[in-house]
């Protein structure tokens, strides 16, 4: 095996590992975020899009030699591999029809074995392409952008107002980050409010929602709502910033929360050098596939108040949010966020060799941590 190749094997095997353990963390009903399971389950789905996304890129080291990460930042793969994973979704039942089936190739790759005593690379090359478009064709992967979906609908008795929670992903291209959003947004249309809210004030029962609905559920709405979405989820916007946009571009939307889960960086003995202080200790954990370290933050931004619309002869205002940004918190100042969670998970190995080395307190400063062991995470350490 190539060095190039065994650190790939290291990293692919590393951030598998971390993935896993983020998905026992968000569907552990004693986690933080379960108190919220809703959102513990739509980070989860999009944690098993990324992770599906991993499997294909492994897969296609077997032809392809070119993957990057990015080893000063993220942690995560660059962009490109992404964009291209989604080309190769597109193309995929064009190209499997110019490679032969499974079987056949096994066949030939005896044959070739018996006939030359030698291993038959370019068969091998062509499986592993097979397997690969295969993959990348039935699973659900992790892509440039995901569009949005209503997971819950509800009523707010104050306003009377029918209310959705809709959330949507995207990788993005500069910081190599995948980032989750969710918004619970009321809707002020008088057709929306006739269908769903019955004469009580409550969410109309006899109005069959098959959640999860494909993108916003009010349809009048929901082609500019994709557009705004695709253009409004690059890292650089802040969710307060996301969230005025979406409140002055949408007169019948009244965004109330948003919130928006940034997973990573990722750190990886021998792989990344994103902190050196890490990178240096995790480089003395004795199994490779226990020296990794993910950190990923929860962001939100709320709405503490509406400034009622005003409706008049010659002109008229909408209804606008007033949202809460902790001034009082430098770091929410700076997020652009009413509150932030930052944590971290960590192998129990890799744990230990930062507390003897008298690094845990200083690198998790500010940090919620859980420690992965034997396939639980503990929290609150």
């Amino acid at each position: 095996m190539t060095p190039e190749n065994e650190a790939a094997t290291r990293y692919f095997s590393a951030i598998t590992a971390a993935l896993s353990g983020l998905e026992v963390f968000m569907r552990d009903d004693r986690s933080p975020l379960y108190r919220h399971g809703i959102v513990a389950k739509i980070v989860a789905e999009y944690i098993a899009r990324l992770d599906n996304s991993f499997s294909c890129w492994r897969n296609r080291l077997g032809f392809m030699e070119t993957f990057r990460i990015s080893r000063a930042e993220s942690g995560f793969p660059v962009f490109q591999n992404v964009l291209e994973l989604e080309n190769d979704r597109r193309q995929a039942d064009t190209r499997l029809a110019n490679i032969p089936l499974a079987d056949e190739l096994r066949e030939e790759m005896a044959d070739f074995i018996l006939r030359h005593k030698e291993f038959p690379e370019a068969l091998q090359k062509s499986m592993a392409e097979r397997l690969y478009l295969e993959g990348v064709r039935s699973e659900t992967t992790f892509g440039p952008f995901t569009l949005a979906q209503t997971a819950k609908v509800s009523v707010n008795p104050k306003t009377g107002r029918p209310y959705y929670l809709v959330h949507w992903a995207a990788f993005d291209g500069s910081a190599n980050l995948p980032l989750v959003y969710m918004v619970t947004v009321e809707d002020s249309s008088e057709e929306m409010i006739g269908q769903l809210v019955d004469r009580n004030g409550k969410l109309n029962d006899k109005v069959d929602i098959p959640l999860p609905v494909e993108g916003l559920l009010n349809p009048e709405l929901a082609h500019r709502f994709d557009d705004f979405t695709e253009k409004n989820s690059a890292y650089t916007l802040s969710p307060a910033t996301i969230a005025v946009n979406l409140d002055k571009d949408f007169e019948q939307l009244h965004p109330k929360q948003l919130r928006r889960v940034v997973l990573g960086p990722f750190y990886s003995a021998g792989i990344t050098d994103n902190n050196s202080t890490v990178t240096d200790i995790l480089d003395k954990v004795r199994k490779p596939e226990n020296a990794w370290l993910l950190t990923w933050t929860i962001q939100e931004v709320y709405s503490k108040s509406e400034k009622p619309g005003r409706k008049g002869l010659f002109s008229s205002e909408k209804a606008t949010q007033e949202f809460f940004i902790d001034t009082d918190d430098l770091e929410a100042a700076r997020q652009g966020v009413s509150s932030y969670e930052k944590h971290a998970l960590i192998p129990h190995e890799a744990y230990q060799a930062l507390y003897a080395a008298g690094e845990a307190q200083k690198i998790f400063s500010g940090y919620k941590v859980h420690i992965l062991s034997k396939g639980q995470v503990i929290s609150d350490v």
